[in-house]
C-alpha cells in the first residue's frame, strides 16, 4: 500500500489527475489502450475537472482511453446525483473522447437487468475473461466504510464468488444502484483510493490500519496490482506518524 498526503484539496485533485495521466500514458505505451473505471461522489470531482482543462486535457491520450463506471445510482443522467451526469458535466463534455469509448452503467432498465447488461458489456470488451482487469480503478470512501456501492451490512461476500456487477439499494440518496464487486475491484492493475475531508479521517485510519470491525473498504486488497491512497491533510489527520509516503 502506498499512501500519499496532499496539503489541501487542490493539491489532492492535482495529484490524482497527474497519477491518472501517468498510468494512462504508461499503459498505452505497453499495450496501446487504457481502460479505467471511475467513481462518483465529491472527492474525484476536482481531479475530473483538471483532466478537462489545459494542460492535462491535451496531454491525456483520449483517443486510446475507455472509461467505465465503478457504480451508478438508478437515476436519470440529468439528475444531479448521477455519477455519469456529473462526470459528463465536469470533464467528459470538454475532452476529445469518442462517444463509443464512454461506457456508462444503464439507468433505464430494471436494476437486475441493468447489472446483467453491464456485465455482458464488460465480458465483450475484455474478451471474455475470467474477470475483467482494468488498468486503473478509481475508488472513494464513505464515512461508514463503504466503497463503490458496497455498503456495510449488505455488501456481497468478499470471497470473490459473486457476479461482476450487482444491483443494490442504499447510500445517500437511498436508491437502487449498480456496482462492480470485489473480484473486479481487486483485479485492477492500479487502484487509486481518493479521499478528502476531516469528516473521513477516522474511517481512513480504521481502513488503512486494518482496525476491526471489517467494513467493505477493508476488502479492497488488489490481488497483484498497486493500491495508492491519495488523501488531503484533513483526511489523513488521524493516521499514525509516518503514515504518508510518496507516490513514487
Amino acid at each position: 500500500m502506498n499512501v500519499h498526503i496532499a496539503t489541501d484539496t487542490d493539491g489532492l485533485a492535482k495529484d490524482g489527475a497527474e497519477l491518472f495521466l501517468r498510468i494512462a500514458k504508461e499503459t498505452i505505451r505497453s499495450r496501446n489502450m487504457f481502460a479505467a473505471a471511475i467513481s462518483g461522489g465529491s472527492s474525484p470531482r476536482g481531479m475530473h475537472r483538471l483532466l478537462g482543462r489545459e494542460p492535462l486535457r491535451s496531454e491525456m491520450p483520449w483517443s486510446k482511453t475507455h472509461l467505465f463506471w465503478v457504480d451508478e445510482r438508478i437515476l436519470p443522467y440529468e439528475h444531479p446525483e448521477s455519477n455519469f451526469g456529473t462526470a459528463r458535466d465536469d470533464f467528459l463534455s470538454h475532452v476529445p473522447i469518442s462517444e463509443d469509448h464512454v461506457h456508462p452503467m444503464p439507468v433505464d432498465l430494471p436494476p437486475a437487468e441493468g447489472a446483467e447488461v453491464y456485465r455482458r458489456g464488460l465480458d465483450a470488451f475484455f474478451g471474455h475473461p475470467t474477470v475483467p482487469v482494468f488498468d486503473l480503478m478509481v475508488l472513494g470512501l464513505g464515512p461508514d466504510g463503504h466503497t463503490a456501492s458496497l455498503f456495510p451490512g449488505s455488501s456481497p461476500d468478499p470471497s470473490g464468488q459473486e457476479p461482476w456487477v450487482i444491483a443494490v439499494t442504499g447510500g445517500n440518496p437511498n436508491v437502487a444502484r449498480l456496482t462492480l464487486t470485489y473480484p473486479v475491484l481487486n483485479s485492477a492493475s492500479h487502484t487509486e483510493m481518493l479521499v478528502e475531508g476531516a469528516g473521513k479521517a477516522d474511517i481512513v485510519r480504521r481502513i488503512i490500519t486494518g482496525e476491526p470491525p471489517l467494513l467493505p473498504a477493508h476488502y479492497i486488497e488488489p490481488y497483484s496490482g498497486t493500491l495508492t491512497w491519495l488523501l488531503d491533510r484533513a483526511a489523513a489527520s488521524s493516521l499514525p506518524e509516518g503514515g504518508g509516503r510518496g507516490i513514487g
